[in-house]
C-alpha cells in the first residue's frame, strides 16, 4: 500500500534535544526518514532543519501528525510546517514581454523536472504576444496596467491567486514593480528573477551597463519579493565569465541562459520545501 510522503521544516532557538525529540516522535509514529538536513546559525543561535519522511498508509495520518508535532514543537517554541510532498504546489506565473523564463519553467514542468501545477499565466501583454507558444491549456489572463489602474490590476492578481488556490507566485520576467500591499500579502510566496548579480547594474539595460564597465562576470539572482525593490531574501545566484570580445548582444544571450537556470533552481527549491527564511537571508537545503 502506498505511503504518505511529508516534508517537515522547522526553525527555533538552538538548544540540545531538538533532533532527538523530532526523530523519536517520528520513529514512534512509524515514519521512515528519507532525508534529514540541519543547520546551526552561530551568529543568531537559530536552528533550522528539513526532514523528509514516509509514513503509511497514504492519507491516513495527516491530522495525527499535525497534533503530535505541535506537542513536540511547543517546548522549543518552534516555527514549523508540515507539507504533503506527494501533492504538487499550485503556481501562478506572471510574465511581460520576455518569455524565456516562462517557456523554460513550463518545459521543465512538462518533462517532470518541476513538480508543480501551473494554475494560470498572467501578463500585462496580450495573448497575441505569445502566439507561437503552446500554453497547454493553462488559463491565460491579460491584465494590462497603467499608472491609474495599478491598484485594480493588482486586486485582480490577488483574486486569481486566492480563487486558483495558488501557493506560489513566480515573476518570470514580469517587468512591473509590485505594490507594498501585494508584496506583504505574498510574503515568502513570491519569487522574482533579477537580471543582475545583485546589487550591481540595476535599472534599464543592465547588460549594456555591464559592457560599458568592462565586467568579466555577469549573473542573475532569484529572491523572494519584498517591499524593498530587488533586495528580498536571496534563494539562488549564478554567474558566467565573459571577455572583451563579447558584445552587449552576447551578454544578453548569455544572461537569458543564466536567468533561466537560476529561476528554475530557486523555484524547485521552494517547491520541494528546501528554503527556510532566516531574517533577511535564507537557509537552502540543497539535494
Amino acid at each position: 500500500m502506498p505511503q504518505s510522503k511529508y516534508v517537515l521544516t522547522l526553525s527555533c532557538h538552538n538548544r540540545p534535544g531538538i533532533v532527538a525529540a523530532i526523530s523519536t516522535y517520528l520513529f514512534e509514529s512509524g515514519a521512515d526518514i528519507r532525508e534529514a538536513q540541519q543547520y546551526d546559525d552561530l551568529q543568531t543561535s537559530q536552528f533550522f532543519a528539513r526532514i523528509a519522511f514516509d509514513v503509511g498508509p497514504a492519507g491516513s495520518q495527516a491530522e495525527a501528525l499535525q497534533t503530535g508535532l505541535q506537542n513536540v514543537a511547543e517546548p522549543f517554541k518552534m516555527t514549523w510546517k508540515l507539507n504533503d510532498a506527494a501533492t504538487p504546489k499550485r503556481v501562478l506565473l506572471l510574465v511581460s514581454k520576455f518569455d524565456h523564463c516562462l517557456v523554460d519553467l513550463l518545459y521543465r514542468w512538462r518533462i517532470g523536472e518541476l513538480e508543480m501545477t501551473p494554475v494560470a499565466i498572467v501578463s500585462n501583454h496580450g495573448a497575441e504576444h505569445f502566439g507561437s507558444f503552446d500554453l497547454s491549456g493553462i488559463p491565460f489572463h491579460h491584465l494590462p496596467i497603467a499608472k491609474d489602474t495599478k491598484q485594480e490590476q493588482e486586486g485582480r492578481i490577488w483574486s486569481l491567486f486566492q480563487e486558483s488556490g495558488a501557493e506560489l507566485v513566480v515573476l518570470a520576467r514580469y517587468m512591473q514593480v509590485l505594490s507594498d500591499a501585494l508584496t506583504a500579502k505574498l510574503n515568502g510566496r513570491c519569487i522574482n528573477i533579477h537580471h543582475s548579480f545583485l546589487p550591481g547594474f540595476k535599472g534599464a539595460k543592465p547588460y549594456h551597463q555591464a559592457h560599458t564597465r568592462g565586467v568579466k562576470l555577469i549573473g542573475a539572482t532569484a529572491h523572494y519579493v519584498t517591499a524593498d525593490l530587488d533586495e528580498g531574501p536571496i534563494i539562488e545566484q549564478d554567474v558566467e565569465r565573459i571577455s572583451h570580445q563579447d558584445t552587449p548582444e552576447d551578454l544578453i544571450a548569455k544572461g537569458r541562459d543564466i536567468e533561466r537556470r537560476v529561476l528554475a533552481r530557486a523555484v524547485r527549491y521552494h517547491l520541494e520545501d528546501r528554503v527556510i527564511l532566516n531574517g533577511s537571508k535564507t537557509v537552502v537545503f540543497k539535494s
